[in-house]
């Protein structure tokens, strides 16, 4: 059985489909890249799948579940977490701070931070581990307001491990990281749990080609292409539409 599965989904704004009849499915641990020209439907997809967006048609499943009417929060709840374009993070809370609370949000004890959050060491503890999971504890006591980009943006995946996510939605990671930071998030990707199934909205080809087991294409908001990595840089409709002649 699928991790998630989505059928046939659909999404119109007027008489314009964003996404349009697009099926797909994730299995535990799969990594699955979302491609497409600007324009495609992928943020709209990604928006739909975590219950930001509702759909106008099809059916979206969490581990079997009909999960389709469900607020995102309850999406949240139950596994399915995701990660924003634009960096969404306090810029004046410390980091260590600001996993916490996501750790806090997840165990429902947020009534009990009035008290000394020393007396939380099991939290603190699991903040600092999973921020040197990611390489983050030279940063963990600055402010984000003072970080490098690339550092926030493994910050955003940071607090959305946090939450211990079954299926983890990632749009445009490499979104605004300098190129000089973009070795950072790539190398945070790949120690990513072996587990945990990714879909990932992304336009560095680079990092499509080296970290998705299977890419999906999306033109028009509809599935052009899926397959491999191979089997997509091979087809020619892809290299036409999106990718460019230039591909090897």
């Amino acid at each position: 059985m699928s991790l998630l599965r989505v059928e046939n989904l659909g999404k119109s704004f007027g008489g314009l489909h964003v996404t349009n009849d697009v099926s797909l499915s994730l299995q535990a641990g799969e990594r699955l890249a979302l491609i497409g020209p600007n324009g495609a439907g992928k943020t709209t997809l990604v928006n739909q799948i975590s219950g930001f967006l509702n759909s106008d048609r099809g059916h979206i499943y969490l581990n079997g579940r009909d999960i389709t009417l469900w607020p995102s929060y309850r999406r949240v709840n139950s596994g399915l977490v995701r990660t924003f374009q634009i960096t969404k993070l306090a810029p004046e809370i410390p980091v260590i701070d600001q996993i916490s609370l996501a750790i806090h949000q997840r165990e429902g004890t947020v009534g009990n931070m009035w008290r000394d959050k020393r007396s939380f060491t099991a939290v603190t503890d699991e903040a600092l581990h999973l921020l040197d999971s990611l390489q983050l504890t030279p940063v963990s006591r600055e402010i984000p307001a003072n970080m490098a980009y690339g550092d926030q943006r493994l910050v955003e995946v940071a607090l959305a491990l946090a939450l211990r996510p079954k299926v983890l939605l990632l749009d445009e990671p490499m979104a605004g990281v300098p190129k000089s930071e973009g070795q950072l998030v790539l190398n945070a990707l790949e120690r990513l749990p072996s587990d945990l199934g990714v879909v990932i909205i992304e336009h560095d080809m680079d990092l499509v080609f080296r970290f998705a087991h299977r890419i999906l294409v999306l033109a028009n908001g509809s599935v052009l292409a899926q397959g491999t990595p191979k089997e997509i840089r091979e087809n020619e409709v892809v290299r036409a539409v999106y990718l460019g002649k230039g591909v090897q």
